[in-house]
């Protein structure tokens, strides 16, 4: 017991900010996003641990906001102890909530990794948690096909430096890059089934807009551009 209350003392203090853009010791989740399909009883993530370490990952679901309101999904195991060169699955399982069935819905998958304390008990050691972040969208059973079948008939439209998408769509459009008039805008993100979101161009930039998105297991499509 002592060897975790080591390990978990130091990070708890740390800000989020430190934690994040720390290396992940080791461990890794296997996937940049989860898609739960709304015909299964539930979705799977692997966690692998490629240090001689182990670690304690604690996992949990939340809303967009990250607010008091709980996300309608349990992971299991939420807290569990992984060996080290060890790997183990995630469960994701919903566990109610009113979800639109027309569209997908977004929530946060969190993943956080906690370091034993070092044997020795080195008292200059700095023990750092490490929280991976990732989407879990889940996707009505009803719908069929993928966001890079219908992502043509996004809509785009631009004032100024300001570009807005408006997405008529059912699925959510990650972005992995757009450019107007062939130059890049930044820190593009997504937008939402059935509404809009707005970036901001690059000064003077104006002409055709071309966009790639992400698919749903991480990789990149081809690049598209209005009605095509």
């Amino acid at each position: 017991m002592n060897i975790w209350f080591k390990a978990l003392f130091i990070p708890l203090l740390l800000s989020g900010t430190l934690a994040q853009a720390a290396e992940t010791g080791g461990v890794t989740v296997g996937g940049t996003r989860v898609i739960y399909n709304g015909g299964k009883k539930e979705a799977s993530l692997g966690v692998s641990n490629t240090d001689t370490n182990p670690y304690l990952i604690q996992s949990w679901a939340e809303t967009q906001t990250s607010g008091a309101e709980k996300a309608p999904f349990i992971i299991t195991p939420p807290l569990f102890r992984l060996e080290g060169n060890q790997q183990n699955v995630l469960r994701i399982v919903r566990t109610g909530g009113s979800l639109p069935e027309d569209r997908e819905s977004l929530y946060w998958l969190n993943v956080k990794s906690i370091p034993a304390a070092s044997k020795n008990g080195a008292a200059n050691t700095l023990q750092i948690a490490v929280k991976t972040r990732i989407k879990l969208i889940f996707r009505p059973q009803d719908l069929k096909g993928v966001p890079e079948d219908v992502t043509n008939k996004l809509i785009w439209s631009q004032q100024g430096n300001q570009l807005t998408v408006n997405n008529p769509t059912p699925f959510y459009m990650n972005f992995n890059q757009v450019k107007v008039g062939g130059r890049e805008v930044k820190d593009v993100t997504f937008v939402a089934p059935m509404s809009q979101a707005t970036f901001t161009a690059p000064a003077g930039a104006s002409g055709s807009v071309t966009w790639k998105i992400i698919s749903d297991y991480g990789g990149v499509g081809d690049e598209h551009s209005p009605g095509k």
